[in-house]
C-alpha cells in the first residue's frame, strides 16, 4: 500500500504540471487506501475548484466534513475560495452580494490565523463588492505580513504584487511580478491561479493587463500537417523539405514558449512536431483517430524510411494517448477529421485550466482540401473558431489525387447523443403508469421538441430516452432543458412518487446511420452508442454526466453557455471501463 505521505506527492507533482484533472484522480485513489486523510481530502477539492469545478468542490467539501478541520488556516480558506469562484462565476447582479459574501469568509480565517493569504483575498473580494476603503486597508495588511513572512517565496512574492495593484502602485507589483515568475518552480496550477486573480484586480484597479506578462504560461498548441510523401515523389510535404520544416517548427515552438501539444502523429508534419516537442521538454498528447495497426499501415509506412520507428519512440513518449474510436479505418476518412477536432477540443481544455494561450500551429502547402480530412479541413475547422493560426510552409509540389473511400452509406459521422432514464420506475404500479406517461414522458418530449430543427432520431422504451442531435451545443441545452423539465413536474399533483428522477449521460461520437428495418426510418448504431448508454446508469440524479468527447468538441464549439466541471474517472455501466467524466452545466448558474 503507498502511504498517504507519497500519495499527497504525486497529487502535488501533477499540480505543478498543471494536470488538475489527474491531481484530483491521484487524491481520489489515495483517499480510497486512506479515508478520511485530511491532506488528501484538502487536496482533492483544491483541485477541483481550481479547475472550475465550484459544484463538485463544494459537494466534496461538504461530503468531507472539512469544517471539523477550520483550525488549518488552508483547509478553512476552502471554504471561502469556494464561495470566491461562486462569486467570479456569477454574472448578474448577485456578483457583488456573493463577493462580499466570501470577503467576510476570508476575514474571518485572517483574524483568526493572521496570515497574508486570506487577508490578500479578502482585500480583492472587497474590492468586487465595491468596499474600497476595506480593500485598501486590507491590502496594505497583507503586504506588511507577506513583506516579513518567511515561507514560501513564490506566494508571498504573488501577494505583495496582487497588494501593490490594489494600492495602486504599479512599479511596486511589476518587481514583485518579476520575483514570482522567478521563484514558482514550474507550479503551473498555482500560476494560472494567480494570473486570474491579478487579471481581475487589473480590471478593477484600470491597470493594462500587460502587467501579468511575467507570469505568462507555457502555451498550448493543436499541431498537424500534411504527410510525407514517399522518397522521390511529389506531394505536398516531399522528404526534401523535411529538414527545412524540422527547424522552422523548433523555431515556431521556441518563440511562443509552447509546452503542451496535441495532435496525431502520422509520417511527416505530425511526427516531426512531436519530436521538436519533445527536444524543448513539452508535453506531447497524442490523439489517433482509430485502432493503432491500421492508422500506422496507412499513415505512417507509407512514406517509408524510419518513420515506423520514430512513431514507436514518439508514441512511447507521449503523456497521454487517447482514441477517436477504438475500432478500424474501414475506409472512413471521416474519421480522421474526428479526432483533429477531438485533439483541438482537448487543447483548448488544457488551456483553459493553465489559463494559457492556445494556437494551431500547422504545416501546410497552402492548398485546397484533398479529401473529407487533412490539413486543410483542420485549419478551416479551427479558423472558423476566431482562434490563431500559424502556419508553417511544407514547400511541397503537388496535391495528390484523394485515395478511394469507403461507400458513403456506410461512413461514420460524429453526432450529439443524449441517453437517460428514470430512476424508479421500475417500482411504480400500473394504477401510476398512465400518469407517467402522460406528465414525465409528456413533459420531456415537449423539451426535445424545442430542439426539433436539430433533433436526427429520438426514441423511448420504458423510462428509457434516446436523442440523437447534429450539434453538440444544441444537444447541451436539449439535456439542460430535460433536466429542468422534469424538475418542474409536480409529482404529487399527478399522483406520482416523490422518488423519481431523471438521469442524463452524454456523448460524442463518430456513429453509422441507417434505416432501422423494424423501425423503418434511419437510426444510428456503432460502438459509440453503446457508449452514450453506459454513462446514464452512473449519473446521478438531476444531473447530465458527460464524456470528455462530448466536453471537448463543446470546448471547440462557438457557444460559450455552458461549462463541463470534471468529476473524475468512473466506472461506466456494464463493465465499460472507465471515462473521464464531467457534469454539465450552464455557465454562472
Amino acid at each position: 500500500m503507498t502511504s498517504a505521505t507519497d500519495w499527497l506527492a504525486q497529487v502535488k507533482a501533477a499540480e505543478r504540471r498543471g494536470e488538475l484533472l489527474a491531481a484530483y484522480d491521484l487524491a481520489d485513489q489515495g483517499l480510497a487506501e486512506h479515508p478520511g486523510d485530511l491532506w488528501l481530502q484538502h487536496r482533492a477539492v483544491l483541485a477541483l475548484a481550481r479547475s472550475g469545478a465550484t459544484r463538485q468542490a463544494t459537494q466534496r467539501y461538504l461530503a468531507y466534513d472539512l469544517a471539523r478541520a477550520a483550525h488549518e488556516e488552508d483547509v478553512a480558506a476552502l471554504a471561502a475560495r469556494i464561495a470566491k469562484d461562486r462569486a467570479l462565476e456569477a454574472t448578474d447582479a448577485r456578483r457583488v452580494a456573493l463577493a462580499a459574501e466570501a470577503a467576510a469568509l476570508y476575514a474571518a480565517v485572517h483574524a483568526r490565523t493572521g496570515g497574508y493569504y486570506p487577508a490578500i483575498n479578502a482585500a480583492t473580494l472587497s474590492l468586487l463588492a465595491g468596499r474600497s476603503e476595506a480593500a485598501r486597508r486590507l491590502a496594505a495588511e497583507a503586504r506588511r505580513q507577506a513583506g516579513q513572512g518567511t515561507d514560501e517565496p513564490y506566494y508571498r512574492a504573488a501577494t505583495l504584487a496582487e497588494a501593490a495593484l490594489i494600492l495602486g502602485d504599479r512599479a511596486a507589483a511589476t518587481a514583485a511580478l518579476a520575483r514570482a515568475a522567478a521563484v514558482h518552480g514550474g507550479d503551473l496550477a498555482a500560476v494560472a491561479t494567480t494570473r486570474r486573480q491579478l487579471r481581475l484586480v487589473a480590471a478593477l484597479t484600470g491597470t493594462e493587463p500587460t502587467v501579468l506578462a511575467p507570469l505568462a504560461a507555457p502555451a498550448v498548441v493543436h499541431f498537424c500537417g500534411h504527410m510525407m510523401s514517399p522518397p522521390g515523389r511529389a506531394g505536398r510535404f516531399e522528404t526534401t523539405a523535411e529538414a527545412r520544416v524540422a527547424a522552422d517548427i523548433a523555431r515556431t515552438l521556441a518563440q511562443h514558449r509552447v509546452g503542451y501539444g496535441y495532435g496525431s502523429l502520422a509520417s511527416g508534419a505530425d511526427i516531426l512536431f512531436a519530436e521538436a516537442l519533445l527536444a524543448a521538454g513539452a508535453e506531447l498528447h497524442v490523439v489517433l483517430p482509430f485502432d493503432r495497426a491500421d492508422f500506422v499501415a496507412l499513415s505512417v509506412v507509407p512514406a517509408g524510411g524510419d518513420w515506423v520507428a520514430r512513431f514507436e519512440r514518439c508514441l512511447a513518449a507521449a503523456r497521454t494517448v487517447s482514441y477517436a474510436t477504438e475500432d478500424h479505418h474501414l475506409g472512413d476518412d471521416a474519421l480522421f477529421a474526428y479526432a483533429a477536432r477531438l485533439a483541438m477540443g482537448l487543447a483548448l481544455l488544457r488551456g483553459r485550466y493553465l489559463d494559457a494561450d492556445v494556437a494551431q500551429v500547422a504545416v501546410w502547402d497552402g492548398g485546397p482540401p484533398g479529401g473529407v480530412s487533412g490539413t486543410t479541413v483542420d485549419i478551416g475547422t479551427w479558423r472558423a473558431t476566431g482562434r490563431p493560426s500559424i502556419t508553417i510552409a511544407s514547400h511541397g509540389s503537388a496535391v495528390p489525387a484523394p485515395r478511394a473511400l469507403a461507400d458513403p452509406a456506410r461512413r461514420r459521422v460524429p453526432r450529439a447523443m443524449l441517453f437517460g432514464d428514470v430512476k424508479g420506475f421500475s417500482k411504480l404500479t400500473e394504477r401510476e403508469m398512465p400518469a407517467f406517461v402522460e406528465v414525465v414522458l409528456g413533459g420531456l418530449a415537449a423539451a426535445v421538441a424545442r430542439h426539433a430543427a436539430h433533433v436526427l432520431f429520438r426514441n423511448t422504451w420504458g423510462d428509457g430516452v434516446f436523442v440523437v442531435l447534429d450539434d453538440v451545443a444544441i444537444a447541451a441545452r436539449c439535456a439542460l432543458d430535460l433536466q429542468q423539465a422534469f424538475a418542474a413536474i409536480d409529482l404529487a399533483a399527478a399522483g406520482l412518487p416523490a422518488h423519481l428522477g431523471l438521469r442524463l449521460g452524454g456523448h460524442q461520437g463518430p456513429v453509422y446511420e441507417f434505416t432501422d428495418p423494424l423501425l423503418g426510418r434511419p437510426n444510428f448504431f456503432g460502438a459509440h452508442v453503446s457508449r452514450t448508454a453506459r454513462i446514464e446508469p452512473v449519473t446521478p440524479v438531476g444531473e447530465v454526466y458527460v464524456t470528455e468527447m462530448f466536453a471537448a468538441a463543446l470546448a471547440l464549439s462557438a457557444d460559450t453557455a455552458f461549462a463541463c466541471d470534471y468529476v473524475g474517472h468512473m466506472p461506466a455501466a456494464k463493465g465499460y471501463g472507465n471515462l473521464r467524466m464531467y457534469l454539465l452545466r450552464e455557465r454562472g448558474g
